[in-house]
């Protein structure tokens, strides 16, 4: 289970969050979403846990205080692929008014 995780202070370590979840079960992997130019955490960041183990860390996590942040944690919803109409510019339409 991919488990979404928000609100995060931005000094949480990935070793402070895998230790957070691994009180309900067995983590397999935790990232930490950084924005490219800084580097700096963007407050945010995906939890894998088996189903069972990430219900139960959901459940009990959601709202809780950590880092001096409530978080808000809940099943991650998949991405949508990435198209032209994601990025906001239709190239096609804008070459074709100019010429």
């Amino acid at each position: 289970m991919n488990i979404y995780v928000g609100n995060l202070s931005f000094s949480t370590s990935v070793e402070e969050l895998e230790d957070l979840f691994s009180q309900f079960g067995e983590v397999e992997s935790v990232r930490i979403i950084r924005d490219r130019q800084t580097g700096r955490s963007r407050g945010f960041g995906f939890v894998e846990m088996n189903s069972e183990d990430g219900a139960n860390a959901i459940q009990s996590l959601n709202g809780k205080e950590f880092g001096g942040r409530k978080l808000v944690v809940n099943e991650a919803k998949q991405q949508e692929p990435r198209t032209e109409r994601n990025f906001g510019y239709n190239n096609k339409r804008n070459y074709q008014k100019n010429y």
